[in-house]
């Protein structure tokens, strides 16, 4: 992916070093509540960052009971992280440029989100995020948030190292950005508080999978303005959205497949999705709550 040289965006905070608050694993759903990459991801990542097994954590996000914190030392910043740093500015940039854009093309302003880099804890306006969670976006405070070592994860557990692959999370939670401007948010948490939890689960299926439409339409549209792309680059982003689906996350995480508790769709969902945004860099091909079959 080529983005070096280009303008690095401001609206980033940098908490690292800065240590974070107390408490367990928190749940993030709607509701004021961050959405994050995925639901079953967090006991892959929580197994691999803390030691503890995927099945305790999801026992704990089920409503199981908790199991004692573990503490991690702090790690020592390096070139390649001030690197990273630097590539996820540009990347955040390359989002404020394209969605300005697309949102002036329909009579509206864009307000950009802030991005947080954080390690381990940070408080949000949505209560307590942690990197057992991976990346998330909180409506309440508009933020988009990063522990950087997810990227390690991705390398290392998912088998994904290309950078236009990292760029895609960014996108996705910068997806939720857009879907709480545009209000859609909203409209999904009053209609989850009447629905059950599988239909609930649905639902989240839906303004996940817009979200990674709407990320290939990012990509789609930064190509087409300072052609980002390069040999391989939208094959990595593809096999992201696969390590990434719900039935392959439960799979290695427990061994079945669960349809009803799906909260952001299977890998083929997934890719199918963020496929049709990068194919079409058009926002009206990603209303995934009239597709029929998604």
């Amino acid at each position: 992916m080529r983005w070096e040289g280009d303008r690095e965006s401001d609206n980033v905070e940098d908490l690292r070093g800065q240590g974070g608050g107390g408490g367990g694993f928190g749940g993030f759903g709607f509701g004021g509540r961050s959405i994050g990459i995925g639901t079953i991801v967090i006991a892959l990542i929580g197994s691999w960052f803390f030691g503890v097994s995927p099945g305790t954590i999801l026992s704990l996000l089920s409503g199981g009971g908790g199991a004692p914190a573990v503490q991690q030392a702090p790690r020592q910043r390096t070139g390649p992280e001030d690197e990273q740093t630097r590539f996820v500015r540009t990347v955040l940039a390359y989002t404020e440029d394209t969605w300005t854009q697309i949102f002036k093309e329909h009579n509206a302003t864009y307000t950009a989100p802030t991005l947080t880099i954080f390690e381990r804890e940070v408080q949000t306006g949505c209560g307590q995020g942690q990197t057992a969670a991976g990346p998330f976006y909180c409506p309440a405070d508009q933020h988009v948030y990063i522990d950087l070592d997810f990227y390690r994860l991705m390398r290392q557990r998912f088998h994904e190292s290309g950078e236009f692959a990292q760029a895609y999370v960014i996108a996705h939670e910068v997806g939720h950005h857009v879907q709480n401007l545009m209000g859609i948010m909203g409209k999904v948490d009053q209609a989850r508080r009447h629905m059950d939890e599988t239909q609930a689960n649905a639902l989240s299926v839906r303004v996940e999978l817009q979200a990674d439409c709407f990320a290939g339409v990012w990509g789609k549209r930064t190509d087409a303005a300072k052609n980002i792309l390069e040999q391989g680059d939208v094959e990595s982003a593809l096999h992201a959205a696969t390590a990434i689906g719900d039935d392959t996350l439960q799979r290695q995480a427990q061994g079945v497949v669960v349809p009803d508790s799906f909260t952001h769709g299977t890998s083929a969902q997934r890719v199918r999705w963020f496929k049709r945004g990068l194919d079409s860099g058009d926002i009206e091909q990603c209303n995934t709550f009239k597709a029929g079959e998604l």
